[in-house]
């Protein structure tokens, strides 16, 4: 099980290059739609990148382990929190907090973004319908905003515009990951789509439990899918704000973010039968068109 792995791992004595090492192990054993530490920036900064994700890894895998209760998920993300408190007062033993005690003294990074990620987590455990777009926005400025701006403090920019800016691709990105996973979602009996939304449109939830794909469910995915291009709209222009350490890589992500949304257009907005992803051939194109365009 992950907590006693977890556990089990924290009894060792980690150096600092050591717990970057297990961040960095980590993070690339797991699969990402959007580039994560790649190789488009600097090389000093993503053994940060990858002590951040590692926290939000870890955190967000508690709150699907398998075979646990909602309150043995819940307990395990307040120790994980419990132990980031300890890492700003400066004590840390599992390597991820080691890593990421550094990441936070270098760069100035406040403990609420993190705490932010957290209450996302724990609403995944507790939460799993949203009645309103409004509600599901609040999701959002806590799973997925943070990460853009830890990201943004990672490399300097500490505007409120430039942070405001960013805020709008982290929505666009977690709207479009949970539009391409609606299925998978199901699955764990999770539905991210507005209720209001849902009826709304003619449609139901339990049409949607019957994966039954209707013109109302097209109409309904069509609306989604308008909305989140607007959000990578509203965003793009903090690809033009931030220098060339970050540029890139931002680019790359806000790409990927609007190809999955045409993947669903082109699928005729069908997420119930195929989760749309990203081909092999899409991500080189994708690269390509970041570096040169």
């Amino acid at each position: 099980m992950l907590t006693r792995d977890l556990k089990r791992v924290a009894r060792r004595t980690w150096t600092g290059p050591q717990a970057f090492q297990f961040c960095e192990r980590l993070t690339r054993d797991h699969y990402e739609n959007f580039p994560v530490a790649s190789f488009l920036v600097p090389k000093e900064k993503r053994l940060h990148i990858c002590s951040i994700y590692s926290f939000a890894r870890i955190a967000d895998d508690f709150a699907d382990e398998p075979g646990l209760t909602t309150a043995e998920r819940i307990d395990s993300l307040t120790e994980w929190e419990e132990q980031l408190v300890d890492a700003y007062r400066g004590h840390a033993h599992h390597p991820v907090f080691i890593a990421l005690r550094e990441t936070i003294d270098r760069f100035e990074m406040p403990i609420d973004l993190f705490q932010n990620l957290l209450r996302a987590f724990r609403s995944d455990v507790t939460t799993h319908r949203y009645e309103t777009f409004d509600e599901v926005l609040e999701y959002c400025e806590n799973s997925a905003n943070p990460i853009g701006r830890l990201l943004l403090l990672l490399f300097n920019y500490r505007s409120e515009t430039t942070l405001e800016l960013s805020d709008f691709i982290c929505t666009g990105l977690q709207l479009t990951n949970f539009w391409q996973d609606v299925s998978v979602d199901l699955q764990k009996d999770r539905v991210y789509i507005p209720l209001d939304d849902i009826r709304e449109f003619g449609y139901s939830e339990e049409e949607l439990f019957q994966r039954s794909f209707t013109p109302a469910f097209k109409d309904l995915m069509c609306y989604q899918v308008d909305r989140t291009r607007q959000m990578f709209n509203e965003g793009r222009p903090l690809l033009a704000e931030v220098g060339k350490d970050l540029r890139m890589e931002l680019r790359l992500t806000w790409k990927g973010g609007t190809r999955i949304l045409q993947k669903i257009e082109q699928r005729e907005y069908d997420v119930l039968s195929h989760r749309p992803s990203l081909s092999l051939f899409d991500k080189t194109s994708l690269l390509i068109s970041s570096l040169f365009g």
